[in-house]
């Protein structure tokens, strides 16, 4: 019996075969940093529910009369709403949105966000009831779950989509903001907090696969630097 021989092709064709299962198999365990880069690019961004907006969404959730609006940005949008929804999802907060804000540029893209060039901030719009859950509180959360020392970076994000942002929508939440600022950075981070605390602009909703990201996909990236921070109650 002649024994089959294995032509060069046939060699070339396993061995690129092989290569094609291992690169596979790495799109399932690739590093969550670099799982974030590879994110999927659409262009569907909308404006969001906040009453200064003049569009719609749908998909959001109803927000009842007499809730309160917060809108902060602290490095990748997914981390700090996911830390928002768990610890305060059944203590007054009504919804969190991820979105853009805080630029020039209308209908911004996560494409177009990403380069740094709109001026918007990657951003969490947070509605509650003020009975159950106060801005101050909201705040002093803020101070604890990300890096407020860092301008325009949280960890391995670097770039002004990055920056830590108070967005404030009246007076009250502007002295708030202030007031609560002040401590934390002298109480708390021995006076490094450089976060900015600016009017609210015009919000946008971002796209659709960006919201409740980390619900959806529990082993997605994770912004090292958002983590809860045992500090002392503020005085």
């Amino acid at each position: 019996m002649t024994t089959p021989t294995t032509t060069p092709k046939q060699i070339l064709a396993t061995a690129l075969l092989a290569l094609v299962i291992a690169i596979a198999a790495m799109a399932f365990t690739m590093p969550t940093f670099a799982s974030r880069l590879f994110r999927p690019f659409t262009s569907a961004t909308r404006l969001g529910i906040s009453p200064d907006t003049s569009g719609g969404n749908s998909a959001a959730t109803a927000i009842p009369e007499g809730a309160q609006k917060a809108t902060l940005a602290a490095g990748c949008f997914w981390g700090v709403e996911h830390l928002y929804r768990k610890h305060f999802g059944n203590k007054g907060l009504y919804d969190a949105r991820v979105g853009y804000t805080g630029g020039d540029v209308n209908s911004p893209s996560y494409r177009a966000v990403c380069t740094g060039q709109t001026g918007h901030a990657e951003s969490v719009q947070l509605h509650f009831d003020p009975q159950r859950l106060t801005y101050q509180q909201i705040l002093e959360f803020f101070y604890q779950l990300h890096d407020p020392t860092t301008a325009n970076r949280q960890g391995p994000d670097v770039g002004p989509q990055y920056r830590s942002a108070i967005y404030v929508h009246d007076a009250e939440q502007e002295r708030v903001a202030r007031d609560v600022t002040k401590r934390a950075s002298e109480q708390w981070y021995n006076g490094g907090i450089v976060t900015e605390i600016v009017n609210a602009g015009r919000w946008w909703d971002a796209e659709e696969y960006h919201q409740q990201y980390l619900h959806h996909n529990p082993s997605g990236y994770e912004c090292p630097t958002h983590f809860l921070r045992k500090f002392p109650p503020l005085q």
